[in-house]
């Protein structure tokens, strides 16, 4: 029986990581370059787990930290000799894959929140939302227990842009109000 789908044999499993490590922005663990490959029903994890040591000894990719894996010049150029035998589906639903993982990578160096105990037994939350040139903000909020603590800095994670504008606004809607 044929099998279906784009990866057919290990060389389609190394031209779809190529494809996927030279457009990412940051360095890969082997779990992540096998979500964002997962374009395919017929990539299996252990394919992959096989793939990246001989990618790394060919020099295609390498290490940078411990099971972290980026492109290397080589990888790219053959990268770009082999792009084209990936399936259109496969290549669209992978580079889009791609984007969103930059776009998170890039937007939590830019949130950063940590928990800190103090002395009286509850725990300060230090949040902080930056730009690509500086901090905007940074906020220190106190929680009774470490479990509210984690709930506080998560949260912020998710909602820091939000919560960001909605200080801006209050302040200067009330600087308006108050009359300059």
């Amino acid at each position: 029986m044929q099998r279906l789908g784009f990866i057919h044999d290990m060389l389609d499993v190394k031209v779809l990581i190529l494809y996927v490590a030279s457009r990412s922005n940051y360095p890969m663990t082997t779990q992540e370059l096998y979500e964002l490959c997962y374009q395919d029903d017929c990539l299996i994890y252990f394919d992959v787990c096989t793939a990246i040591p001989e990618m790394v000894k060919t020099g295609h990719l390498k290490e940078v930290d411990v099971g972290r894996y980026v492109i290397t010049e080589k990888g790219k150029e053959d990268g770009e000799l082999t792009a084209d035998s990936i399936a259109f589906t496969v290549k669209q639903k992978a580079e889009n894959a791609v984007e969103k993982f930059n776009r998170q990578l890039k937007r939590s160096s830019y949130v950063k929140t940590k928990v800190v105990p103090r002395d009286g037994g509850d725990f300060s939350v230090i949040m902080q939302l930056d730009d690509e040139v500086s901090n905007l903000m940074t906020l220190e909020l106190v929680a009774p227990d470490q479990r509210q603590a984690v709930r506080l800095g998560r949260m912020f994670e998710k909602q820091a842009e939000v919560l960001y504008n909605l200080v801006m606004n209050e302040l200067l809607d009330a600087e308006e109000t108050l009359g300059e």
